[in-house]
């Protein structure tokens, strides 16, 4: 049932399907297979169509491949419709993009930075300020990815960079601040690995997957448990760091003070680390790239203790499948291809293991893929109820 007890919130709530299917999809499903899909009567889905292309929020093409006869069309993005800005901050850099509907992710800059929180935040902030002017009202929703557990809607930690209880969304507006034009809304600020797990879950590896579990290697190690195409994001926001769980027998001091932490040894810092190369801060990227591609000895130590961690979160969360990205795909390769570790039901079938599917740009894919349909709700139906 959907609730609605007039024509005008039928239309309503047939608008959101539309749009969310279409978005789903990645704007590959002809008008035809959607009104199957989605049970809806030819008639219907005409005036759907036609009514969201009149309030900028479809566009339709004809498909590349068709039968003969009339062309078949395909529902995506209008070249005016709603984008969101998606922003995936790494330790040493920030990427700024627009995603539009479908999930296209369009780069729009990178920027470098120190490091600090004032260094990268700020800046980004005014960045920000100058895209929302720039693309006025099609401009819905701002979501910021990063690189530690987000507690309270924007607080976060980043233990590496010695961030602690960094109030995002302050930061942001600082530099907004600086930028003419109105306040910006307050940003969805979230857990990058978590984000890209989302972008997994509608359109990767992850999707129809009832438990699964996604696992980021960069500098260090993030990871998220899916459960229903959601991440269990715990009871405060911070749950699933996996990254500061001690599942490798390790006694390596970790950045956050404590002994033991998985990502202290998994990751380009670790790579670095095993190199007998500076590490920390966020520094070396190109450096670890050097070492995860010639030196054999530092990526099967690091590849070991991915393998060893990997084993034990399948015994604790005997996940259908779990995905990879960053440096993961390539280290767990190097680890033979198979958690180290003995399952505590050896009959059980292993999961499967796989690189994630969305590959580079997936937080801000995931981003996008999370924002749950800002666009269609800040739209009016200008065709009235």
């Amino acid at each position: 049932m959907n609730g609605a007890t007039t024509s005008g919130e039928l239309r309503a709530h047939n608008r959101v399907r539309l749009l969310r299917a279409v978005h789903d999809c990645g704007a590959t499903r002809t008008r035809s297979q959607l009104t199957r899909d989605l049970r809806l009567a030819r008639g219907t889905a005409s005036v759907l169509v036609a009514g969201l292309a009149e309030d900028e929020l479809l566009h339709e093409e004809p498909a590349r491949e068709h039968a003969r006869g009339r062309p078949t069309q395909v529902p995506g993005p209008h070249p005016y419709g709603p984008v969101a800005l998606a922003v995936d901050v790494r330790e040493d850099a920030w990427e700024l993009a627009e995603c539009e509907l479908g999930g296209r992710v369009t780069v729009l800059e990178i920027r470098p930075h120190d490091g600090t929180p004032e260094g990268a935040l700020r800046p980004l902030g005014a960045a920000l300020a100058a895209h929302r002017d720039r693309l006025g009202h099609r401009a819905v929703g701002t979501g910021v990815a990063l690189a530690g557990p987000v507690r309270h809607g924007g607080l976060v930690d980043i233990a590496h960079l010695d961030w602690h209880g960094v109030d995002v969304p302050a930061l942001l507006a600082a530099g907004d601040r600086d930028e003419a034009g109105p306040p910006a809304e307050v940003p969805v600020v979230g857990n990058d690995t978590a984000f890209a797990a989302v972008a997994e879950a509608r359109r990767g590896r992850l999707r129809d997957v009832r438990v699964g579990l996604h696992l980021h290697v960069d500098f260090d190690l993030g990871g998220v448990l899916m459960v229903d195409g959601r991440p269990v994001a715990g009871a405060g926001g911070a749950g699933a760091e996996f990254g500061h769980m001690p599942l490798t027998e390790s006694r390596r001091l970790c950045a956050c003070g404590a002994l033991g932490c998985w990502g202290a040894d998994v990751g380009a810092n670790a790579l670095l680390r095993h190199a007998g190369l500076a590490h920390g801060g966020g520094r070396g990227r190109e450096q670890a790239e050097h070492v995860l591609a010639y030196d054999a000895a530092a990526v099967e130590a690091t590849a070991r203790m991915l393998g060893r961690g990997i084993a034990a979160l399948v015994n604790a969360h005997d996940p259908e499948v779990v995905t990879l990205s960053g440096h993961g795909p390539e280290l767990f390769e190097r680890a033979g291809g198979a958690p180290g570790g003995r399952r505590a039901v050896p009959d059980g079938d292993p999961p499967g293991a796989a690189a994630a599917h969305r590959g580079v740009g997936a937080r801000l894919a995931g981003r996008a893929a999370g924002s749950d349909g800002v666009g269609v709700r800040r739209v009016p139906d200008r065709r009235g109820p």
